[in-house]
């Protein structure tokens, strides 16, 4: 995705070179999305491959770098993720809810207007988080069950 210009200070001078290794050393040119959007993929990762067609939407995938805590200038490998546009868009829709919502009461109050929305409409929201996998419930060896006499006849 085109960094804004106005936050291009906030990424490091060789971003170009950080974000190509995270989606082509790293994640080999696919997403490596495993739920962090809120969508459940086959086979636990996101199947969406760089330049080919996107299995969900049709469109060619441009495999992005997201910054999974939002901070530009947090460039550690385990904050990005290679994510396809569909992916990383859904990463950042509570973080672009946020954002827009300010920027709008900017424009309000810049006007002269009063404010329509409450603190509480420029909470974070983050998509749902996918259920863990869980190991399968195997019964104990040890348990006995017993029928009573009503039971068994």
């Amino acid at each position: 995705m085109p960094i804004r210009p106005e936050n291009l200070h906030r990424y490091p001078r060789d971003w170009p070179q950080i974000s190509a290794r995270i989606r082509f050393e790293r994640a080999g040119g696919r997403c490596e999305c495993t739920g962090h959007c809120g969508l459940a993929h086959p086979g636990g990762r996101c199947p969406a491959i760089h330049d080919q067609l996107h299995p969900d939407t049709g469109s060619v995938v441009g495999l992005t770098t997201a910054h999974l805590n939002h901070t530009p200038e947090d460039v550690r490998d385990e904050n990005l993720l290679a994510a396809c546009q569909l992916c990383h868009l859904r990463i950042d829709h509570g973080h672009h809810r946020v954002t827009r919502s300010i920027t709008l009461a900017a424009r309000t109050a810049a006007a002269g207007q009063l404010g329509i929305l409450a603190d509480t409409d420029l909470a974070r929201i983050e998509p749902p988080t996918p259920p863990r996998p869980t190991a399968p419930r195997t019964a104990p060896t040890d348990l006995q069950l017993s029928f009573t006499d009503q039971e068994a006849s």
